[in-house]
Formats: C-alpha cells, structure tokens, sequence
C-alpha cells in the first residue's frame, strides 16, 4: 500500500502560470502542503530557476510531483521539454507523479511506462490514482 501523499511539488509551463497557482490553492484548501516552481515564477535566470526546482523535487521531505498539463498553444495536456525533465527527474528518485490532466500523447509510451498516474482534471481523485 502506497502512503498517502504529504507535499506535493507542482510543475508546468510558465505560460499557464495562472493555472499552477489555482491549482495550488485548491490542493492547499485540501489540506495538502503545496510547494510552487517559485523561482521560475519570478522569471530568475533559467540555471538558478532550474537547479531550485529540481532540488524541490528531489527532496525526501517531497513525495509527489504534479504536472500542471493544460493546454498550450491550442496542445492539449502539453508537457514541455522543461516539465518532461522534472517527471523524468522525479521518477529515477521513486516520486509519485501525477498529471493533472491527460497523457501526453508525444510521451506516452515514457508516460505510461514510469506508471504515471492522471487525473483527468479531478483534483479530487488525487489519493485514488
């Protein structure tokens, strides 16, 4: 049995920023500690922002990874290269990663392999996937 989910890390393209903190307030009301790509947020330079988040990520006090997977640019459930990273660095470092929306059809095959879980939009299924 898997334990339940403590401090989830979201991740996501900076274009749907909005959406990110939405989804932050939502989980925080669920009683979930939130923790947000901050420093991307704030538009540091790309290394330092990077290097921040992925330590966010890798974090034993940190269990979960959601990727905020809106649709970008008229892609629906898009995972940019950024994100991507973030999943692939969450998965070798044994996280749960969740997508808040559908798989990705360009990784899917990666996706489904690393046992992805996705949400299909319901924040409120997060402790069933």
């Amino acid at each position: 049995m898997e334990s339940e989910i403590k401090n989830i890390v979201l991740c996501g393209s900076m274009k749907v920023k909005d959406k990110i903190v939405d989804v932050a307030s939502e989980l925080e009301k669920m009683g979930y500690n939130v923790l947000l790509p901050v420093e991307c947020m704030q538009g540091l330079d790309k290394l330092i922002a990077s290097r921040a988040h992925f330590n966010r990520i890798v974090d034993p006090e940190n269990d979960t990874i959601l990727i905020v997977n809106s649709t970008k640019n008229g892609i629906e459930n898009y995972i940019g290269p950024n994100s991507f990273a973030e999943i692939a660095f969450a998965f070798y470092f044994n996280k749960r990663i969740i997508l808040l929306n559908d798989i990705y059809k360009p990784y899917e095959d990666e996706l489904i392999g690393w046992k992805v879980r996705v949400l299909k939009g319901d924040l409120t299924e997060i402790n069933n996937v």
